[in-house]
């Protein structure tokens, strides 16, 4: 069990964020938050983006081979 955690004073004894921590974090909650946005903006537009590229592809240059050839029977 996590002993450590009952001797902060960041969380209380049911686990949940304490006003001391809610204090602590509050100057960068804005900073962390665009970054956030911004990471998730561009992980969408990366995937977008692959998705597009990919769906235009159609594929004319790829040789199809034709059925393969049957094995011929072995004459004794």
């Amino acid at each position: 069990m996590a002993a450590g955690i009952f001797n902060s004073t960041y969380y209380g004894k049911d686990y949940r964020a304490g006003a001391a921590l809610l204090r602590a974090r509050r100057p960068f909650l804005v900073k962390n938050a665009l970054t956030g946005f911004g990471l998730f903006a561009f992980t969408i537009g990366v995937y977008a983006y692959t998705i597009r590229a990919v769906g235009q592809e159609e594929f004319s240059d790829v040789k199809v081979p034709e059925a393969p050839a049957q094995p011929q029977a072995e004459k004794k």
